[in-house]
């Protein structure tokens, strides 16, 4: 317990010590303050020691004030701690231990607005990022789509040189591209790698092919699936293709349009200009010193034939070049005949057959069956008919002879052919074969002339819409064919 001290009352025992009043005072603070430090070691409270006055201008508060005089209460002045006796109390104070709820609530207040403060910066951070990653996301987009519409354009529109590329035999897709790329060809071989496997390319052919910078990455994959050449070729400009059973009128058209690419443009080629060349003596007479076996028993002009090489032109794709005429792409046509029909001539010879009348003879096949077991049963019908020298009786030739042939034609239309037309190839009238072939045979048909099956077939009748074919070997069942499978067709036909 600190010393009880009445200054009233004991100035005289600190004056004979020689103290005065004002150092007792600070002698009693220092006792004081020993005794604070002694409680809160003792009870573990925070520390609230007594800062005492170095000197007497440090701190005039410490001095009693002159009699009657009050002293002001400073605001921040702790409660003055009493001594024992009840007497006034001291000028040490001390802040209570029961302030310390007061400050943690204080400090979980300040805790829970720094959290919340902190919430509202986590937030806003997180919507910071995510609207960085949304830009990045659709930037990339817009970048990656750029880019692929850039890598399959052309990569010269304008660019009318060929390239020559030479794609080794097992070349990989990524090895195809790389090719291509240092080329010029495309933008990315990589690039080119990665589209082909999406899209799943993989028949690429090897050898020599002539591309273009003004070509489009489709048109690029197109060409390298055609077959390349052995050798370097000149260039080839386009493509025209000729189907099986054309006649020469429809080749004039086909050829005027380029089949090289999914987008068909047009050739350099005319109509006008083809049927003028095909037609010209001197370059017939030409072809026939070239291909003395297939232009052997070519008719006359004379003959009644339209065109002296109908049929004639084999039914295929052709290549064309800058410098290919017209004439060459019928001379393309007539080799390609002769190539196909080489392998028949010792059996022609042998059956006593020219390669007019088995042309002749195929054209009508080419267009009556819809499959080769089909024509080889309608190649035995004309045999059979021709050796009983029965008129073949086929609508083909009639229809060749109006000018209609290749049109679509209905049952009914097919039904009511002029069969007193006066022309050569009036082969309901006329015995025997036409003077010469109706159209452009393919290779199934000529097969199945030149090897017919063997049949007692005299009649058929073929349903011109569904092309199905029906046998007969008298004239009664073929009646009843026509009346079941033409007739009642007619006759539904016209109640709709």
């Amino acid at each position: 317990m600190m010393r009880e001290v009445n200054y009233l009352t004991d100035k005289s025992q600190d004056s004979e010590k020689g103290l005065s009043f004002k150092e007792q005072i600070l002698r009693d603070l220092e006792e004081a303050n020993e005794q604070i430090l002694k409680i809160e070691k003792e009870y573990d409270l925070p520390d609230r020691s007594i800062e005492t006055p170095s000197s007497p201008k440090e701190d005039e508060a410490s001095t009693p004030p002159p009699k009657g005089e009050e002293v002001e209460q400073q605001p921040e002045a702790s409660p003055a701690v009493a001594d024992e006796k009840g007497s006034e109390p001291s000028k040490t104070t001390l802040k209570e231990p029961s302030q310390k709820p007061v400050e943690d609530k204080l400090s979980r207040s300040t805790r829970h607005q720094k959290k919340k403060k902190q919430n509202k910066i986590a937030k806003r951070i997180v919507r910071t990022v995510v609207t960085i990653l949304l830009v990045v996301i659709v930037a990339t987009g817009i970048f990656a789509a750029t880019y692929v519409n850039s890598a399959l354009k052309p990569m010269d529109k304008n660019a009318t040189e060929f390239v020559t590329v030479e794609i080794p035999a097992g070349s990989s897709n990524r090895e195809i591209g790389s090719i291509l790329e240092k080329k010029g060809l495309v933008k990315n071989g990589q690039f080119f790698n990665y589209y082909t496997k999406f899209k799943n390319y993989s028949n690429f052919k090897s050898g020599y092919f002539n591309l273009q910078k003004s070509m489009d990455l489709e048109t690029i994959i197109q060409k390298l699936q055609e077959e390349g050449t052995k050798t370097p070729q000149p260039p080839v400009l386009g493509k025209v293709t000729v189907p099986e059973g054309y006649s020469i009128d429809q080749i004039a058209e086909a050829i005027t349009t380029d089949v090289s690419t999914k987008k068909k443009g047009k050739t350099p080629y005319k109509k006008d200009d083809f049927l003028k060349a095909v037609q010209d003596e001197a370059f017939i007479e030409k072809m026939v010193a070239k291909y003395p076996k297939l232009l052997a028993n070519l008719p006359s002009k004379d003959s009644g034939v339209r065109y002296r090489l109908e049929g004639y032109l084999f039914p295929a794709t052709y290549n064309y070049g800058k410098d290919t005429k017209v004439e060459d792409m019928i001379e393309q046509m007539l080799a390609a005949m002769d190539q196909k029909l080489s392998s028949y001539y010792d059996t022609l010879e042998s059956k006593n057959l020219t390669v007019n009348e088995v042309l002749t003879l195929a054209s009508l096949v080419e267009k009556e069956g819809a499959n080769d077991q089909d024509r080889k049963d309608i190649a035995s019908v004309f045999y059979n008919r021709l050796n009983q020298d029965m008129p073949l009786q086929s609508n083909i030739a009639i229809l060749y002879a109006q000018g209609k042939l290749g049109q679509k034609t209905t049952l009914k239309e097919d039904a009511t052919i002029d069969t007193e037309l006066d022309s050569p190839f009036n082969i309901y009238k006329n015995t025997g074969l036409m003077p010469g072939p109706v159209d452009s045979p393919g290779v199934s048909a000529i097969e199945a002339t030149v090897n017919p099956s063997k049949t007692d077939y005299l009649y058929f009748v073929a349903n011109v819409e569904t092309g199905e074919v029906f046998f007969a070997k008298t004239y009664e069942e073929h009646n009843k064919n026509v009346e079941e499978h033409v007739n009642s067709k007619l006759t539904q036909a016209s109640s709709n």
